[in-house]
């Protein structure tokens, strides 16, 4: 079938758009892990350049006429195609929202924002991070309110649609209710259960960083990650980058612990295996991206939390570690290693969460960011409304801002709307990987074996290879053959946690 003309021209644009997205996300890989100090003038004006030369793509006149066009003929296009076009439509609605000049200012002040914050976080100075931050909220709440008016919303849905389609707060809200009543005796219960049991025996260090670097390389290529299309670096913050043919992840180091960098790299990597996996003939194209925020934490939490926190991959991991090390004895045998692997313990910083205490973690910030949007929650009280969520769902109350408000970098990076997506990628990753096993009995086996071929297969057919073609909701109960459910994620934690 022969695509209109006025598609055809959409095609050309949006794989131009595609190219300098491409570009900002490598030079924001840069600032965090190579950049040094004294440049971050000059990348805020590029970056900021990069993002008007991409607004000014959607909000070319002549785009809006071509969307027009081609959706009246809508009846020539194939299904892909067709999606490709709703995608489109969807960039084109939040770009003509926003005007030029606000672009540009929000991408000057987050450049700022986030070399304040690699300052201020070590430092622990929230004083000096703060005005920026502040400039950082501003423009974010009035780039909020422009969206909420272009599409019906609330200012603080307008800002979770960028990252989860068609999501809403009060969707989201009921889901973490649930969540949030279920916690409590759930962790008293783990607790208990735990307290009955011998301690698990630490593994004491130190840790080389160049022996945990090269643990893992060895753990991604085993994932399958592709080293000639992808590195590992270091950053303050672990995150996944890049482009799918050039994704750029990283990690940190604490040579006392290698179990933080290790689970990061893991994690990250997991991001990077499902933008490799996306459909390589829409790779320029809108409906080529991931379906949502949400499903891509699903990727990364079904890597690390749900197959490599499982008894049969440490079982096969846990002569790795030794070897890395040079370590034998009780402490590296593979039950010991599982028992420090799943141990329950509320802490205070988010990353280093476990899988049973992560989502208070979630909730805190959703409730912070959503104040902060609707203008209930000055910058400046930011960090006493932290010690006081963090007391109140945790129990505990960080003793300074470095291990309280400042320890993330997304506020700084402007992505308020993009925290609850990591506990919607919980649940998400239970679900699909509770599939992926009563679909393929191998995959459990194939993870004891070190063989990720059986589970990478299920989610390059199911989740990966569609893109954006489906809507995450409609993605997730296609392939699980149910809706999202809570009841899923909470089964999986008693089973793990409590059996």
């Amino acid at each position: 079938m022969a695509e209109p003309a006025a598609y055809r021209e959409l095609e050309a644009r949006f794989a131009r758009l595609h190219a300098l997205g491409g570009a900002s996300a490598v030079l924001d890989w840069d600032s965090q892990t190579m950049m040094p100090p004294g440049g971050a003038g000059a990348r805020a004006e590029q970056r900021a350049a990069l993002a008007l030369a991409c607004h000014e793509i959607l909000t070319d006149p002549r785009l809006g006429e071509l969307l027009d066009r081609a959706e009246a003929e809508t009846g020539e296009l194939d299904r892909w195609q067709a999606a490709n076009l709703a995608e489109m439509r969807r960039g084109w609605v939040h770009a003509n929202a926003v005007e030029a000049r606000l672009v540009e200012a929000l991408t000057k002040a987050t450049s700022r924002c986030e070399m304040r914050w690699r300052r201020a976080r070590p430092d622990n100075d929230f004083a000096a991070f703060a005005p920026a931050l502040s400039e950082v909220v501003a423009l974010v709440r009035e780039t909020a309110a422009a969206k909420a008016a272009a599409l019906g919303t609330s200012p603080y849905d307008a800002l979770l649609d960028e990252y989860e389609p068609d999501a809403r707060s009060a969707e989201i809200d009921a889901v973490f209710a649930d969540i949030e009543s279920f916690l409590p005796d759930f962790l008293a219960a783990v607790l208990e259960h735990q307290a009955r049991k011998p301690k698990p025996l630490p593994l004491a260090g130190p840790f080389p960083v160049e022996a945990q670097r090269a643990l893992g390389v060895k753990m991604m290529a085993i994932v399958g990650f592709d080293f000639d299309h992808g590195r590992l670096d270091v950053s303050a913050h672990p995150f996944c980058g890049g482009t799918p043919d050039d994704v750029r992840i990283t990690t940190r180091y604490d040579e006392a612990d290698f179990t933080q960098g290790l689970m990061a790299v893991l994690h990250e990597t997991g991001h990077a295996m499902y933008e490799r996996g996306l459909p390589p003939a829409w790779r320029l194209q809108p409906v080529g991206r991931a379906a949502s925020a949400g499903l891509h934490e699903g990727q990364s939490l079904l890597i690390e939390m749900q197959a490599c926190r499982g008894r049969e991959f440490i079982a096969f991991a846990a002569p790795l570690l030794r070897a890395a090390f040079g370590r034998d004895g009780p402490a590296w045998q593979a039950d010991n290693i599982h028992r420090l692997y799943t141990r329950v313990e509320p802490g205070l910083i988010r990353v280093d969460a476990d899988e049973v205490t992560y989502p208070a973690h979630v909730l805190l910030r959703y409730r912070l960011e959503k104040a902060m949007i609707a203008g209930e929650l000055a910058v400046g009280d930011l960090p006493g409304a932290w010690r006081e969520g963090m007391g109140e769902l945790l129990g505990l109350v960080p003793p300074d801002d470095r291990t309280g408000c400042l320890q993330d970098i997304h506020w700084a990076e402007g992505a308020f709307g993009y925290f609850p997506t990591y506990t919607l990628g919980a649940m998400i990753a239970a679900q699909l990987f509770d599939a992926a096993q009563a679909a393929d009995p191998d995959i459990r086996p194939g993870l004891g074996r070190g063989d990720f071929a059986p589970l990478l297969g299920w989610l390059r057919a199911n989740v990966h290879e569609l893109g954006s073609s489906l809507g995450t909701a409609e993605l997730v109960e296609r392939a699980t053959g149910r809706p999202l459910d809570a009841a899923v994620f909470k089964a999986h934690l008693e089973a793990r946690y409590l059996a």
